[in-house]
């Protein structure tokens, strides 16, 4: 039986210990736990890569703790667009959404791209009709509606300034989720979904849909998951980067994921970090910010969660 590990990630940025009441970094660890748990017994249970990712995500977008599902923030508009993105190492199939409304856990309609039709990516009103088309039921947008993000896009409304969560030093909730997992079989999986930014307009797209930017898998190499400034994920197509740095220079992951992070996304001025997995079940979890809600679980025995850069 190959060694199995599953990783997680809730967004990383302006960290700091004592921002948070204890009850609410409490509430953060709990979420986290819970995710990784749900991901880590499908694991165990010989499921596949693709499955615990998908279920470990679904947990943070249950979450109005993490900006994405439930808890993303608000558009100029006072609207909700959700981007999410799935890919497995085995064959490189992959599906990705973007601009999605109403839609509970946008990570299972990714993979119902990958899955049941015949395209990578949809957006827009062409994904929401693709969901439509399976059956999907759309939520009220109260469901999507939190009092702390409301007042995130009130303090920007009518204003042509956005705010990635991760960038402001106060306490706040933070980013992107995303799982990435090794299987029995030695099958990687990656999955990511967002909130995107608060007051974004214009139909702003970041990383996390894009595969190679903010999401990719090849059991070959790794399973990534990114989050942070998107725009600087996308520039240095910084997941499929860590996967390069193994296939072409031999780097182990440990090596490629730091370098990524810690060197080429600085140098273009990106800030955040990212989760990475091989297919030896190894794990790499390396930010250049003061923290990222992050956990990891491995079938030898590694149980940990952590938020901030200690």
């Amino acid at each position: 039986m190959n060694p199995f590990s599953i990783a997680i990630h809730g967004g990383a940025g302006t960290l700091l210990k004592g921002q948070m009441t204890p009850e609410k970094e409490a509430n953060y660890k709990k979420t986290l736990q819970k995710a990784l748990d749900v991901g880590y017994e499908a694991l165990k249970s010989g499921k596949s890569a693709t499955h615990a990712v998908t279920t470990a995500v679904q947990v943070l977008e249950d979450s109005p703790l993490f900006n994405a599902g439930k808890g993303s923030v608000f558009t100029a508009d006072g609207t909700h667009e959700m981007d999410a993105a799935i890919m497995e190492g085995k064959n490189r199939q992959a599906g990705a959404v973007s601009l999605v409304s109403g839609i509970k856990n946008p990570i299972k309609l990714a993979r119902d791209v990958m899955e049941k039709s015949e395209h990578v990516f949809l957006a827009g009103t062409g994904a929401m009709n693709f969901a439509k088309s399976l059956g999907y039921s759309l939520e009220e947008a109260a469901y999507f509606y939190d009092a702390l993000r409301y007042q995130q896009w009130q303090e920007l409304k009518g204003t042509t300034d956005f705010q990635l969560d991760h960038s402001k030093s106060k306490e706040s909730k933070f980013g992107t989720v995303g799982a990435v997992a090794c299987d029995q079989n030695g099958n990687l999986a990656a999955g990511t979904s967002t909130g995107g930014m608060t007051n974004k307009n214009w139909g702003r797209i970041g990383d996390t849909a894009i595969i190679g930017a903010g999401n990719y898998a090849n059991n070959t190499t790794c399973a990534v998951s990114c989050t942070g400034s998107g725009e600087f994920f996308i520039r240095g197509v910084a997941a499929y980067d860590v996967s390069c740095l193994m296939e072409y220079k031999g780097l182990s992951l440990a090596e490629a994921a730091d370098e990524v992070v810690h060197t080429r996304l600085l140098k273009i001025g990106g800030d955040g970090g990212l989760i990475a997995v091989d297919a030896e079940g190894n794990v790499a979890l390396p930010f250049n910010t003061e923290g990222m809600y992050r956990g990891m679980r491995t079938s030898a025995g590694k149980n940990s969660i952590a938020i901030y850069g200690d």
